[in-house]
């Protein structure tokens, strides 16, 4: 077909009507709109793209992209108390001078024709997570905190052969819903509720709920208001009775001041590494973990790749290798138990310099920092006339959920912009029965001085 035949776009190869009808009947389709019929009507524009005029040089492509950056309000230019899954955490100069090295950042996959050490940084990632999460295997990251989690539940599913999971009602409503898009047509998911007098999931009603079709059940902690899971020995024993298994996503940075969920009988570990070293990056850089103990019924459930260390051609030998290579799509295919695709490798290398920067005791003085913030935010917010905190006696870490009594909670954050502070992020969606609930985080990037401005701010606006 000649790219120059009518109808054909210039860029896009395969665009010439006559070569579109030959591939759709290849594949056997009548017609590219059979190709769509799985996307819900609701979201399908049925209408030409409004776009603008084409710009007709380099200084007005410059212009107008300058407006659109200026848009952006940095935290050095504010103060902020935004969270909800990306955190304004400190990041070493060294992890972008390590993860931009070229080794690194052109090695698209870590292939062997061109790794260049990217398999051994990926090796070390993995050696370092697993000893923070306290589990012997950790996967390369795959796309974010959220593919994490519905990835876990599929890995249950696979290996209790059942149709029936339970997700905590603690969950931000965004992964929430990445978990019931990813399990529909598999599994039912239902909701474990939230104890609203503790902050915790309901160790009552996940007694009631567990049967023996449940696959798994899915806590988090801190969870979606900040608050400490402490009862998940019992949620694990109650779940191992049932024959079901217990996933559990965490703030690996949280491991500096919390035991990790492993210690309790959590059989998966999930959650994203934004918080080590990766920064925020207009909305973050994100990257899944999974981690197990290192049991074959678990690591031939793993979809993503595994790196580990096996003999070479040279006697004494050791290289850097695929682990159960052959479980993945890259191998299989569309025999694979699911798709594997471009990975977080380049961001699993920074959370790795990051841990090998601060090693033990660096976590847990930011763990212990953090812990302590919160608290003192805790206490110094619910002391303002107007303000509840959401179980306020429960041990939180990062964040905690506000409530403001007989005001709209956009109007205050839309008040506490103007004062040059971002106040924190409604969770009306997750949580609309608890009223006007603001989530607000602070880290060690967070003095004494900042929280007591977000204080007297508050004061003025609720005045």
């Amino acid at each position: 077909m000649r790219e120059d035949a009518p109808d054909a776009h210039p860029y896009i190869p395969n665009s010439a009507p006559m070569a579109k009808a030959q591939m759709l009947e290849a594949i056997g389709v009548d017609d590219v709109e059979d190709l769509y019929a799985s996307i819900p009507a609701a979201l399908r524009l049925n209408a030409p793209l409004d776009i603008p005029p084409a710009l007709s040089s380099e200084v007005e492509l410059r212009r107008h992209m300058t407006g659109l950056l200026d848009q952006n309000v940095p935290v050095s230019r504010a103060l902020s108390f935004l969270g909800a899954g990306c955190y304004h955490h400190h990041v070493p100069s060294v992890c972008g001078e390590i993860n931009s090295r070229a080794e690194f950042l052109t090695a698209y996959a870590g292939e062997p024709y061109e790794d260049h050490g990217k398999w051994q940084a990926i090796f070390e990632y993995t050696s370092l997570m697993a000893e923070l999460v306290e589990m012997d295997v950790v996967n390369v990251p795959n796309y974010d905190g959220y593919q994490a989690a519905a990835t876990s539940l599929r890995m249950a599913l696979r290996m209790t052969g059942r149709s029936r999971v339970l997700v905590t009602e603690a969950m931000l409503a965004d992964k929430r819903r990445k978990v019931d898009s990813y399990l529909a047509g598999v599994a039912e998911t239902e909701s474990v509720p939230l104890d609203r007098s503790t902050g915790r999931t309901d160790l009552a009603a996940v007694r009631e709920m567990l049967d023996d079709s449940t696959a798994a059940i899915y806590i988090e902690t801190p969870n979606a208001i900040g608050v400490i899971e402490t009862e998940i020995a019992e949620i694990a024993s109650l779940a191992h009775e049932r024959g079901a298994l217990l996933i559990c996503g965490v703030e690996p940075l949280a491991l500096g001041f919390i035991a990790s969920p492993a210690r309790y009988g959590a059989d998966i570990l999930c959650g994203d590494i934004q918080s080590l070293g990766l920064g925020m990056h207009f909305g973050g850089a994100h990257g899944g973990f999974i981690a197990t103990h290192d049991e074959e019924a678990f690591v031939y459930e793993f979809p993503s790749r595994l790196f580990g260390l096996a003999p070479t051609s040279v006697d004494g030998e050791l290289g850097f290798t695929d682990v159960a290579y052959e479980r993945t799509s890259l191998a299989m295919r569309e025999d694979g138990i699911e798709w594997v695709g471009t990975a977080a490798a380049l961001w699993g290398i920074t959370a790795g310099v990051y841990l090998s920067l601060l090693g033990p005791q660096g976590l847990r003085e930011i763990g212990d920092y953090v812990a302590a913030t919160t608290r003192y935010a805790i206490e110094r917010l619910r002391a303002v006339d107007g303000v509840e905190v959401v179980a306020a006696d429960a041990a939180h870490w990062r964040e905690f959920g506000v409530r403001f009594t007989g005001r709209d909670a956009a109007d205050i954050l839309a008040d506490l912009r103007g004062r040059g502070i971002f106040g924190g992020v409604p969770l009306t969606r997750e949580f609309p029965e608890l009223g006007q609930v603001v989530l607000v985080a602070v880290t060690e990037m967070h003095t004494a001085a900042d929280i007591d401005r977000l204080a007297l701010a508050l004061q003025e606006v609720l005045r």
